[in-house]
């Protein structure tokens, strides 16, 4: 008789978690979508909407609005939602400040978000290839509007957000993705009130900057932690919140710890514009750059409110 007790037993591959319909979408096959595509392959750019596996994409290509990933498509970090490929990034492209241009100009663009890896081996972290797409954008299309999405330039953080205030983008964001006590394990590489100092600096340096960051929900997160990070987003001033489900993109990164409703995010936005916010976008399929456009249009209005019922009321005198 074989004795059977040694022989390894295969690792069962895990169960595949099964999506609520409220986050369902439909795989792109429009023909604006393959022409977006393409555009990308021929300018050699990247997306964070294919690098990120956004569920977005197929809604968001078709009208040909891409998120550019400049400085390669490779991160020096290795957060556990992320499914940016992490390892040894290649030599900075000089080529792409003028290929993301060209883009801009193919694609009609009217408002730009262009996002990057981290790349902690530039002595700068990447800030001034950022300076360089912002000005080169400028350049070709001076009515387009720009959003950078920025990483946290780890110990390089002043000179960095410095030189890119200079170049003078109409939104700085930066994620803080999640709340201070999911760091050590969602966010390893980065620290939470490092990330808030950033978006502080930008306000410091030039006020008129709008300033945005996000989080994800499903994690793990508390309610009360949510509530805290909003507050301590407003005492830093900033302009817009974003609050997005976090999706699985593999079976190697955290796990969902929750699907939170449509009507569980209703409230959370509903809290963050008591709160002051200028723009909240608050929904399970809410990403960074999702409807980016528009939210500025509409961040930039309400700003314009406030500023005109702040403006003193000049007195007329009877004839």
């Amino acid at each position: 008789m074989n004795d059977l007790s040694s022989v390894p037993v295969p690792e069962e591959a895990p169960a595949r978690q099964r999506k609520p319909d409220w986050i369902r979408v439909k795989a792109p096959t429009s023909k604006g979508y393959g022409e977006t595509r393409q555009l990308m392959r021929d300018l050699k750019l990247n997306t964070v909407c294919e690098e990120a596996a956004c569920p977005n994409i197929g809604e968001c290509w078709t009208k040909k609005h891409a998120t550019v990933m400049i400085l390669g498509d490779t991160c020096t970090r290795a957060c556990a939602f992320c499914n940016v490929k992490t390892g040894m990034p290649g030599r900075v492209d000089a080529a792409e400040p003028d290929n993301v241009a060209e883009m801009v100009l193919k694609t009609g663009l009217e408002h730009i978000v262009v996002t990057s890896v981290d790349r902690d081996d530039l002595p700068d972290g990447g800030a001034s290839q950022f300076v360089k797409v912002i000005q080169a954008v400028r350049a070709a299309s001076p009515a387009t509007t720009i959003e950078i999405l920025t990483p946290d330039f780890r110990n390089k953080m002043q000179r960095a957000v410095e030189s890119i205030v200079q170049a003078r983008p109409d939104v700085y964001n930066h994620n803080l993705e999640t709340v201070p006590r999911l760091y050590p394990t969602i966010r390893p590489g980065a620290r939470y009130y490092a990330s808030l100092r950033l978006l502080e600096e930008v306000k410091r340096h030039d006020p008129s900057i709008f300033t945005k960051s996000g989080v994800m929900l499903g994690l793990g997160e508390e309610r009360l932690e949510i509530h805290q990070v909003m507050d301590d987003m407003r005492c830093a001033d900033i302009d817009f919140l974003t609050m997005g489900q976090y999706l699985r993109p593999t079976p190697k990164h955290a796990e969902v710890k929750e699907f939170v409703t449509p009507q569980a995010f209703n409230a959370y936005g509903a809290i963050a514009r008591a709160k002051g916010f200028l723009q909240v976008a608050s929904s399970p399929l809410t990403r960074s750059s999702y409807h980016a456009g528009d939210d500025f249009a509409q961040m930039k209005a309400a700003r314009d409110a406030k500023l005109a019922k702040m403006q003193p009321v000049t007195a007329t005198s009877g004839a």
